[in-house]
């Protein structure tokens, strides 16, 4: 199976890439945005389609996703309106402040990755290498000199990918209360600086054009 590598995401993908999302972090946000039918609707009304890479696989499936965040915005982020209309007034406003704890950050001196995920059928295939890879090139066109990305202390497999990509542990920060929602009590940032070279050509924004990144 081959797998290519698009900068950005074809809007008839959005619910493919909502359950995939959902699939990789409900475990972490489940108590917080479930039950599931509420956060897939919540995803795919939020998420940015010009906000991420995608991984499609020969017959045109969404496989992986890489979603990062600018000062314009983030992959998944949605605001204050988005949780009131998925969630209601009440349950919109605990769900924000809940949320706003592990959204806030913003990173202008470095690429700030906001998730990974590749589908269960896929892991252990390459596809997160691939999707990390098109991550430093995208990270380069856009001028950074490193990558960030967080992960949390239940998610060492994730970890291990990170460091043998040259990922560096920098800062660990502890969740205090909020671990009984989340079910992790730490997030350790991560952090991998990128080769002084001259910065390559931006990922193709359109994804009927394939990246030359395939495995």
């Amino acid at each position: 199976m081959g797998v290519t590598i698009f900068s950005g995401l074809h809007p008839h993908l959005r619910a493919q890439a909502a359950r995939l999302y959902w699939e990789a972090f409900g475990g972490k946000l489940g108590r917080v945005l479930g039950p599931d039918e509420k956060a897939l609707a919540f995803f795919e009304r939020v998420i940015r389609t010009d906000l991420c890479l995608a991984a499609l696989d020969d017959g045109g499936a969404l496989v992986g996703l890489a979603g990062y965040k600018t000062p314009g915005g983030s992959f998944a982020g949605g605001g204050w309106a988005d949780l009131k209309a998925i969630y209601g007034r009440f349950g919109g406003r605990w769900r924000g402040w809940v949320l706003w704890s592990l959204t806030q950050d913003i990173d202008n001196d470095r690429f700030l990755v906001d998730g990974i995920c590749v589908a269960r059928q896929h892991r252990n295939k390459g596809v997160g290498t691939q999707l990390l890879s098109a991550l430093y090139v995208e990270a380069a066109a856009r001028g950074y000199r490193s990558v960030r990305l967080d992960v949390v202390d239940a998610n060492w497999r994730a970890r291990a990918l990170y460091e043998r990509h040259g990922f560096m542990a920098t800062q660990t920060e502890s969740m205090g209360l909020l671990r009984h929602l989340f079910g992790f009590a730490t997030s350790t940032t991560m952090v991998r600086p990128l080769k002084a070279t001259a910065p390559p050509a931006p990922l193709n924004a359109d994804v009927h054009k394939p990246t030359p990144s395939t495995g």
